[in-house]
């Protein structure tokens, strides 16, 4: 395959996950209006997100697949997805789809501010002056003290955190264990200990309601699938500011779905966090690039 076709191969699949991905964003919140609990969403979407994977991971490794590599770290970085994933479902009962996304966009720009304490890496002046930008776009969309603050600002801040330690865990086990492998595995971990707790906080869902938690983790297997085949392709420098291209989808299912618009002072504010996330991205080795967006 020539060079020119493997770049627009990995352009579309890249594209295509970023389209489909909010769809687990429309999903979450039509079920908490309906008054579904959010650690129940986030079962379906590590129970599904498991089974969907175990053909999969079976097939990669054998009965070796269903070994944790790892286990403490790899229950730590369960744990992180398990809070990314319920902040930012929370943070939906609050905030519109894209406003949401746009405060979590400052999870590239917290892995970096973060990768000197965890991954002893050398942050240089530069960097930092970059995620100071980032953060004053994050106060461009929040405006503290020019528009009323809710839990939402809060659970979306905290669910780019925790995914920002999500992903810098993944870095720690990056070489231990093929890729789905390790998504399997993550996803099992988050099922069982979810499971456990499910007496506390669980209600009957009705048949759709199956259909969307069910939808919660094939979406984003299929759409993580997307984005390792993307990676295949094409290089992180060219495809991580594609990842961006969320905000577009996410955009327009807000305004379909639940009549939510963004105003000018968000647009401005996302613009200067892709603005950062990208010049850090460019510093960045391509072997460590964070995906943005909906973790796994």
């Amino acid at each position: 395959m020539s060079g020119q076709r493997q770049t627009l191969r990995a352009i579309g699949y890249i594209l295509l996950a970023m389209a489909i991905l909010p769809l687990i964003d429309v999903a979450a919140k039509k079920l908490g209006q309906q008054g579904l609990p959010v650690p129940q969403m986030v079962w379906a979407r590590f129970f599904f997100g498991a089974l969907f994977t175990l053909p999969f991971a079976l097939r990669t490794d054998g009965k070796a697949a269903l070994k944790p590599v790892n286990a403490p770290l790899n229950a730590l970085r369960a744990f992180c997805l398990i809070m990314g994933t319920a902040f930012f479902f929370s943070a939906l009962h609050y905030l519109p789809i894209a406003t949401t996304l746009s405060i979590y966009f400052v999870q590239p720009l917290l892995i970096t501010a973060l990768s000197p304490l965890i991954l002893k890496e050398q942050v240089g002046a530069r960097r930092w002056a970059i995620v100071a930008a980032g953060f004053v776009g994050v106060l461009v969309i929040i405006r503290p003290g020019l528009q009323a603050l809710n839990l939402g600002h809060v659970f979306a801040l905290c669910a780019g955190l925790s995914s920002a330690f999500y992903f810098l865990i993944t870095r720690l086990l990056q070489g231990r264990a093929n890729p789905i492998v390790t998504t399997f595995q993550t996803s099992a971990i988050g099922a069982a200990g979810l499971s456990l707790a499910a007496p506390l906080y669980w209600l009957p869902a009705s048949g759709p309601q199956w259909l969307m938690l069910g939808a919660l983790g094939a979406v984003a297997i299929a759409g993580h699938y997307l984005i390792t085949k993307a990676y295949d392709y094409g290089e992180a420098s060219l495809l991580s500011p594609l990842n961006y291209a969320e905000m577009i989808t996410s955009v327009i299912l807000g305004w379909l779905f639940f009549g939510d618009f963004p105003d000018a002072y968000t647009f401005l504010g996302v613009a200067v966090l892709i603005a950062c996330a990208i010049f850090v991205s460019r510093a960045e080795k391509p072997d460590v690039q964070a995906v943005v967006g909906v973790p796994e």
